[in-house]
């Protein structure tokens, strides 16, 4: 049941980033379904198989909408970054990157610096997932269109 939950919020907050970032309106139900699946992707991932690391969890997040996204801007013709900018939202490390600033301002150093480095760990993760699956994919279409 709570993955039905966090897929329903996910899948409406991607689509209000769609809204915001002015995606075209016919293509904002697919912009809710790729944040949907790489979130539960996320979920899925650190609670079944890596034992709750959300920093590779955050990895594979990003590589299923990254590949969630080019598949739909190769089917539906749009450029990909519609698809990935709003799909990648729920995957955002915002809480934690909240953490760390309130406990800058409280002083409270040596917990800041943890929370910092579980922030850049967590936003580099998931710019390696984007990249790796952009890689893949070309790779795997430049062999189909030799072959």
């Amino acid at each position: 049941m709570t993955y039905v939950i966090h897929g329903f919020f996910s899948f409406l907050a991607s689509t209000m980033f769609g809204i915001i970032f002015n995606s075209p309106r016919n293509r904002l139900l697919h912009c809710g379904f790729v944040g949907a699946v790489g979130w539960l992707g996320y979920l899925a991932s650190r609670d079944l198989l890596l034992d709750g690391d959300a920093v590779k969890a955050s990895f594979l997040g990003a590589f299923t909408v990254a590949v969630v996204a080019h598949l739909f801007s190769k089917w539906y013709r749009t450029p990909m970054i519609i698809f990935s900018v709003a799909g990648i939202i729920p995957l955002v490390p915002g809480g934690t990157a909240y953490n760390t600033m309130r406990n800058v301002m409280e002083k409270n150093y040596d917990a800041a610096t943890v929370h910092a480095m579980e922030v850049l760990m967590i936003s580099g993760s998931i710019a390696m997932g984007l990249v790796f699956a952009e890689v893949i994919i070309q790779l795997i279409f430049k062999k189909r269109n030799k072959a």
